[in-house]
């Protein structure tokens, strides 16, 4: 440690916790809430995904930030405010009050469909993807999708934490992804 501050890492592993069998039997559900009730941790992790949308000198290098539902909302919107940049939800289907476009993926344990809305992003747009956890990488490839039939590309992928031991990080291939806490 430096001084009296406990690195990051070293704060996420302490401050989340396992919980066996949710949502159905067999996954481990990584519970961030703990985290999200210290100011300092939160304001930390905040800070660590922002720094995943800035340049080597610091400049914010993103148009966008875009969150996962649910607990990607969470961190995302809080790194667009760092940053000075906009919010994108990408929410379940039927969850959106606008016209979206909707892209199909598979799971850690089933399959899912993710919409965003047709006017969320504009050509061009330079997008960090935020969320909680990269398991199998299946809800950052499909809101990279999304992204780019949106006319977008995705800068980079800034996770809480990311699980080793399933396939992620080959799943979303050659994007630049930063990950606190790597399980």
């Amino acid at each position: 440690m430096v001084g009296d501050v406990e690195p990051l890492d070293a704060t996420i592993g302490r401050l989340v916790r396992d919980v066996p069998d949710f949502p159905q039997p067999g996954v481990v559900f990584k519970d961030i809430t703990p985290l999200l009730d210290d100011h300092e941790a939160l304001t930390r992790t905040v800070a660590a995904l922002a720094a995943a949308g800035r340049d080597a000198e610091g400049r914010v290098v993103v148009d966008r930030v875009v969150g996962m539902e649910a607990r990607g909302f969470i961190l995302a919107a809080p790194v667009a405010l760092a940053l000075g940049v906009g919010f994108v939800p990408v929410r379940k289907p039927g969850k959106l009050p606008w016209e979206t476009r909707a892209v199909s993926y598979a799971l850690e344990y089933g399959e899912e469909t993710l919409e965003m809305h047709t006017d969320a992003l504009d050509a061009g747009d330079r997008v960090l993807v935020v969320d909680d956890v990269l398991a199998t990488g299946g809800t950052a490839r499909a809101t990279q999708q999304l992204v780019e039939q949106a006319g977008g590309s995705v800068h980079g992928v800034a996770v809480l934490l990311e699980l080793s031991f399933l396939p992620g990080r080959a799943t979303i291939g050659d994007l630049p992804l930063t990950a606190l806490h790597v399980v």
